[in-house]
C-alpha cells in the first residue's frame, strides 16, 4: 500500500503535488488542534489517572504512543488552551505552532494573550524567544570560566520514565546555546580548549587601557570586528585604497573583487532566489555567487547579472537552464584574491 501511494504521486503535476500538500497539512493542523482540545478535557476529568498512568506525559507517550517531544508540547499547548481558548483557533489556521505556545505559555495572561499571540504569528523559534525576552527580562548571564572535567564515554541514554519526569509531569529540556535575555541581550554558552583559553587571557591582557574591566563580551565583540574585517579583505580583496581594476577580459569568468563586493553589499550576503509567489530564500550558509544570465549562454560577469544564491538554489537554477538530465552549469571559481 504505501509502495502504491508513492507510485500514484508521481503521476501528479507540480501544481496538484504542491495543493495536495497544503490540503494535508491543513488537515494535520485541524486534527492537532482538536488533539489538544481533547487532552485538554481529558486532563481536567483525571482520565488518565484513573487509567493507571501516574501523569499526563506518561499517558500520552504510553496510551498515545507519542513521542516524548510530541507529548510535551502537546500537554504545554493543552494546558493554554484551557485558560484561553484562541490558541486552538490559532493552531488549526497555522498562525502558530505548538512551539510557540510552549514558549509564551507561561508568560500569557487574561490582559495580554491576544496582544502576545497576535504578534506571535509566522515567527520563527528565534523571534518568539526575542517575544518571550520582552515580556519577561532576565538579567545578563554573568562571566564564567571553569575547567570541564574530563569527557566521559558515550553511553546509551536511558529512557524517561516517571521518576525522571519533573514536578509538572513534563521532561526537561537542555538549555539552548543562545538564549534571549532581555531585548537585544543573549547568553551564549562555548565549551573552548586550552590554546582557545591562553589566546582570550592575552586579549584580555592586551586590551587592559580599552576595556579595563576585562569583559569577555567586549572583547568577543572586538574579536568577532577584526575577524570580519579580515575576512572581508581575504574573499572580496577589500582595502581602504582599492586600486582601480583593469576589469575582466571579454568572455572571461572571472568575477572581479568589486562587483564580489558590490554584490555581496546589495543582498546582504543573503541568498537572493526569490520564488514566483515572492518568496525570497535568504540563506546564509554556502552562498555562491550566481550569473543570473549562465556563463554559458553569454552571461557577463557584471554587478547586474552576479546574484547571491545559497548552493542548493544555484544547483536549482543550472538544472532548470540546462535540463534535469544534464548536470548543472559550470560553477565561477570559489571566492578569493583576484
Amino acid at each position: 500500500m504505501p509502495y502504491e501511494i508513492l507510485c500514484s504521486l508521481r503521476h501528479l503535476t507540480d501544481e496538484e503535488l504542491e495543493a495536495r500538500l497544503r490540503g494535508l497539512a491543513g488537515s494535520e493542523r485541524d486534527a492537532t488542534a482538536q488533539l489538544v482540545a481533547h487532552l485538554a478535557e481529558l486532563d481536567t476529568r483525571d482520565l488518565h489517572l484513573r487509567a493507571g498512568y501516574g501523569s499526563l506525559f506518561a499517558y500520552c507517550r504510553d496510551a498515545l504512543h507519542l513521542s516524548e517531544h510530541e507529548a510535551y508540547n502537546r500537554i504545554e499547548a493543552a494546558r493554554a488552551a484551557r485558560r484561553f481558548p484562541l490558541v486552538l483557533v490559532l493552531l488549526a489556521s497555522g498562525a502558530v505552532n505548538l512551539t510557540t505556545v510552549r514558549l509564551l505559555a507561561p508568560h500569557l495572561t487574561f490582559e495580554n494573550h491576544r496582544l502576545v499571540l497576535d504578534s506571535a504569528r509566522g515567527k520563527t523559534r528565534p523571534e518568539v524567544e526575542t517575544i518571550v525576552a520582552r515580556l519577561a527580562p532576565r538579567p545578563d548571564a554573568e562571566a564564567s570560566l571553569r575547567r570541564l572535567p574530563p569527557p566521559r564515554p558515550v553511553v546509551p541514554a536511558a529512557p524517561v520514565t516517571v521518576e525522571t519526569v519533573r514536578i509538572t509531569g513534563l521532561p526537561r529540556h537542555p538549555a539552548p546555546a543562545v538564549a534571549a535575555l532581555s531585548p537585544d541581550r543573549y547568553r551564549l554558552q562555548v565549551t573552548i580548549g586550552g590554546e582557545t583559553l591562553e589566546k582570550l587571557r592575552l586579549a584580555r591582557d592586551m586590551l587592559r587601557h580599552a576595556v579595563p574591566s576585562g569583559d569577555d563580551a567586549a572583547i568577543l565583540d572586538r574579536a568577532l570586528s577584526a575577524l570580519l574585517l579580515d575576512l572581508a579583505k581575504v574573499k572580496f580583496a577589500a582595502t581602504e585604497a582599492p586600486r582601480p581594476s583593469r576589469g575582466a577580459a571579454a568572455g572571461s569568468r572571472h568575477i572581479p573583487a568589486e562587483v564580489r563586493r558590490a554584490v555581496w553589499l546589495r543582498d546582504l550576503g543573503r541568498c537572493a532566489f526569490v520564488a514566483a509567489e515572492g518568496r525570497r530564500c535568504n540563506e546564509r550558509a554556502f552562498v555562491e555567487f550566481h550569473h543570473v544570465r549562465p556563463y554559458a549562454a553569454g552571461g557577463e560577469a557584471t554587478v547586474g547579472n552576479i546574484q547571491l544564491r545559497c548552493r542548493r538554489h544555484n544547483d536549482l537554477e543550472a538544472r532548470a537552464f540546462f535540463g534535469r538530465g544534464r548536470g548543472p552549469a559550470p560553477r565561477p571559481p570559489a571566492p578569493g584574491p583576484p
